[in-house]
């Protein structure tokens, strides 16, 4: 199942539980626009190229949209274009396939403000390419060019776009700059921009830090403290790393994690520092490693029917999105595994953006996610349902009133 599918699978499961009119439940999945654009540029080398770049807008009714831009090279696939034999070594086209995940981001990206209860809804961004094949002047200019085409319809009262897979605080800047050409200084057109820029204080660290503020709030629901446990970490990019340094300092056992180059464990714990002791291991069986909780920082969809029944960890935590197919979901319940979910557990990234110190900053993101929790658990008790159901009702029914308070007409 792909992400939008299981996407507006948990979707429509709470829309039932709430009992929604079908109508509202049909007006909260279709998007608010749709935006694609051509962005082509002239390469080091000379030749020019061409990239697909998407922004998905969801929902407006709890305020400005606001999620991620990702250069990745899954958003699309690459190949020639021979209308004309001379233009093959000309123009390398890149060509769009599927934006069902870019929706289904978008529309995660409205659940989770709302479960965070920010005042924001959700949107998404993308450009298929290969960044880490990619100059830092083709970068660059890619992202300008992109900006070039959709500055008009981003904005602090529209659309704030935020680092995501492939970009960071530099991209952001390119942005700005961008934007500000059109529109005057405008800062607060991105989050997730560099601190000599305006940026907020431990905002590359927040989504990690947020996963283990959730993480902490979910043990503690069964008497345990993170010290207590093992840990599994898949993916060591901006979000696993920071989640292990933090587990780290906590006194959590890290036994095992990955990256794109491979993985690495110790029964006794690793030295997150310095890796110190590790053995090597096949990165194929980290999700399935023995382990107390695991927490999948990679792509999504790498639980699944297939994989789900040999999961040995107690817990599994989302920092990524989409990370368990509703088919693992159900498989994984059934064996007593219990999921925070990416709608809860990756939301830390959205709250920031103020001008405080960094242990203000990071005292207001303990807050809100401990009120979050306590607002999923009391779904939970309500409505008699799992944490992802907990999250996506809790979600789903403050954007569905935030609608029909604005006057919402059938």
């Amino acid at each position: 199942m792909n992400a939008l599918a299981a996407t507006n699978f948990n979707f429509r499961r709470a829309a039932l539980i709430l009992g929604l009119d079908s109508k509202i439940e049909k007006s909260l999945l279709i998007p608010f626009r749709g935006i694609k654009v051509e962005c082509t540029i002239l390469k080091d080398d000379g030749t020019l190229s061409s990239f697909v770049g998407f922004r998905i807008q969801h929902d407006i009714a709890r305020g400005p949209m606001k999620g991620g831009i990702r250069y990745h090279p899954d958003v699309i696939i690459p190949f020639s274009f021979f209308f004309f034999f001379f233009l093959l070594e000309l123009f390398k086209i890149c060509i769009y396939v599927d934006p069902d995940e870019v929706n289904a981001l978008a529309k995660l990206m409205t659940w989770k403000t709302a479960v965070a209860n920010i005042p924001y809804g959700g949107a998404k961004g993308g450009i298929g390419c290969r960044p880490s094949e990619m100059s830092t002047n083709e970068l660059e200019s890619l992202t300008r060019v992109f900006t070039q085409k959709i500055h008009d319809l981003i904005g602090i009262h529209s659309d704030v776009p935020a680092p995501d897979m492939g970009t960071n605080s530099q991209t952001m800047a390119w942005i700005l700059d961008e934007c500000s050409k059109f529109h005057g200084h405008s800062p607060a057109v991105v989050t997730g921009k560099p601190i000599d820029l305006g940026g907020s204080l431990g905002r590359e660290s927040a989504t990690g830090l947020g996963v283990v503020f959730g993480t902490k709030a979910l043990l503690a629901e069964y008497g345990k403290l993170i010290s207590d446990m093992k840990f599994v970490i898949q993916g060591f990019g901006n979000v696993g790393s920071w989640t292990a340094k933090f587990i780290y300092e906590r006194g959590g056992k890290i036994v095992a994690v990955s990256d794109v180059t491979g993985a690495v464990t110790n029964p006794d714990g690793l030295e997150i520092p310095g890796f110190i002791g590790g053995d090597s291991m096949d990165p194929n069986d980290l999700l399935v490693h023995e382990c107390d909780v695991l927490i999948p920082c990679a792509l999504g969809g790498v639980l699944n029917k297939d994989n789900a029944a040999h999961v040995k960890a107690k817990f599994i935590i989302e920092p990524a999105n989409h990370l368990t197919d509703p088919e693992a979901d159900e498989i994984l319940s059934k064996k007593g595994v219990v999921i925070l979910p990416d709608v809860y557990a990756n939301s830390g990234g959205n709250i920031q953006g103020f001008m405080w110190d960094e242990e203000k900053v990071n005292h207001e993101l303990q807050k809100y996610m401990r009120r979050s929790f306590l607002d999923i658990k009391a779904m939970c008790q309500t409505l008699n349902c799992s944490l992802r159901m907990g999250s996506f009702t809790l979600g789903v029914n403050r954007v569905a009133r935030a609608t029909l308070l604005r006057g919402w007409q059938a």
